[in-house]
């Protein structure tokens, strides 16, 4: 249980989701309503979704690093994008840029309600009902020089901002995507195209195993997913910074496609 009020959990929501709307960065939060555990975390989280006026349409996460260090947020529905075309804020360090990172995508076919037993892996892979090739996209929402805790960041959602859902892949491509080369190529200041390669590897060594964990973490807490929700699982690269303007992203052996960034 949140060692917080309600009162303290909707004033560090507020400040948060003030910084998410106007693409602001700023200091930690006020000692009095600051998370210092998990608990605090995920009730400022809840609070930001209420605040929002808005239903969740997804989820990141990774497998928990310990027993307090859960890495999990919730995503807002206007916040998931599909098509040519993706809005994006820019960086705080630069107008002309913005942060990505690449990874994979696993939409909910159908429903998984809250239950007292655990769901298992073979009634996960059946709810999924596509994958994809995504983009987190992402949002500093705390100044580059603030002293953070590993439970500042969970309670702004471990720095999202949204997702950016690619082509459809199978199944069993997904869940075979351990490494792969990532290409991603832009238009340089000359008018030329210059790649960027990263040494793509999962964080948890295969996309799907964060998923399991997710489902079952958040049953336990009483939490249902839903057909459609969007569910993204770690960064094959890293936290990337990318031009404004048109990208061809390539994951070698999966796919490739273009987007064309423009500026919220």
């Amino acid at each position: 249980m949140s060692q917080l009020s309600e009162h303290a959990c909707t004033q560090a929501a507020e400040v948060l989701l003030t910084r998410r709307q106007l693409n602001q960065a700023g200091e930690v939060l006020k000692s009095e309503y600051r998370p210092t555990n998990l608990e605090d975390a995920l009730a400022i989280q809840n609070k930001t979704v209420q605040l929002s006026h808005q239903h969740v349409a997804g989820w990141k996460c990774l497998l928990p690093l310990n027993d307090q260090h859960m890495v999990v947020a919730p995503i807002l529905k206007n916040t998931i994008q599909r098509g040519d075309n993706c809005l994006v804020q820019a960086s705080v360090l630069s107008t002309q840029q913005t942060l990505i990172e690449p990874e994979i995508a696993f939409v909910l076919g159908a429903d998984l309600p809250a239950r007292e037993q655990p769901y298992s892996v073979k009634e996960i892979d059946a709810a999924v009902s596509t994958c994809h090739l995504a983009l987190e996209l992402l949002q500093v929402r705390y100044a580059e020089n603030a002293d953070l805790s590993f439970y500042d960041k969970l309670a702004d959602c471990l720095v999202n901002q949204g997702i950016f859902v690619g082509p459809e892949i199978t199944q069993q491509q997904a869940y075979l995507a351990s490494e792969m080369t990532i290409n991603m190529t832009q238009m340089s200041a000359q008018s030329l195209p210059e790649t960027m390669s990263f040494a793509g590897k999962h964080p948890n060594q295969l996309p799907q195993q964060p998923l399991y964990w997710l489902i079952n973490f958040m049953r336990e807490r009483g939490v249902s997913f839903y057909q459609g929700e969007t569910i993204i699982t770690g960064s094959y690269a890293g936290a990337i910074m990318l031009n404004i303007g048109q990208t061809t992203i390539e994951y070698q052996g999966l796919g490739k496609y273009d987007v064309l960034f423009q500026s919220l």
